[in-house]
């Protein structure tokens, strides 16, 4: 039994999934990856680190983007590290953005997800960006009302109306971005 087990659930079962994956969802059984001009620039599951000025940039990450370790910083709620790294990202993300020290800081900004490679911000944390981005790429404000435009046409709704939130794709609206002129 042990025998007839092991080859049924570790290769028969294994290999009808993955052909079944490969037929049914080629796209998102290859990991969803992004090709332009058929260079690999990324996949949609996987942040990926934006520092310039010129693209929106991805919630923080505790391992570096680097999908090899994959997982949080392990802080609890009460750790002093904590709290000094959320107040340095919440001040410094103000301060890079331009915006009033009082601002609202949507908490996807402040604090790294639990994989450490969550694609996504809220559409929030993409709106406090706008100014930051046209000012780096010298949009005038026609361009920036397009720019506008565009990470609204990039809200991906809660699936079936209701499971999760709203959110906003990183390196999609990135790439958006980069074909806008």
């Amino acid at each position: 039994m042990l025998l007839v087990m092991t080859v049924f659930m570790g290769l028969i079962y294994p290999l009808v999934m993955t052909a079944i994956g490969q037929i049914v969802f080629p796209e998102q059984a290859n990991g969803s990856m992004i090709r332009i001009n058929g260079k690999l620039v990324g996949s949609k599951l996987i942040g990926q680190n934006f520092t310039s000025d010129k693209y929106f940039w991805p919630r923080p990450s505790a391992i570096g983007y680097n999908p090899l370790p994959s997982g949080g910083s392990n802080y609890g709620p009460t750790s002093d590290t904590l709290k000094k790294l959320v107040e340095l990202r919440r001040s410094e993300f103000i301060r890079l953005n331009g915006l009033s020290p009082n601002t609202k800081v949507p908490p996807d900004m402040l604090y790294a997800s639990g994989s450490g490679l969550d694609p996504d911000i809220s559409p929030e944390s993409a709106e406090l960006q706008i100014d930051r981005v046209a000012r780096a790429r010298g949009f005038d404000s026609l361009q920036t009302v397009e720019l506008q435009k565009l990470v609204k046409s990039h809200i991906v709704k809660p699936q079936l109306g209701f499971l999760g939130d709203p959110r906003v794709n990183v390196l999609e609206l990135n790439i958006a971005l980069d074909s806008l002129h």
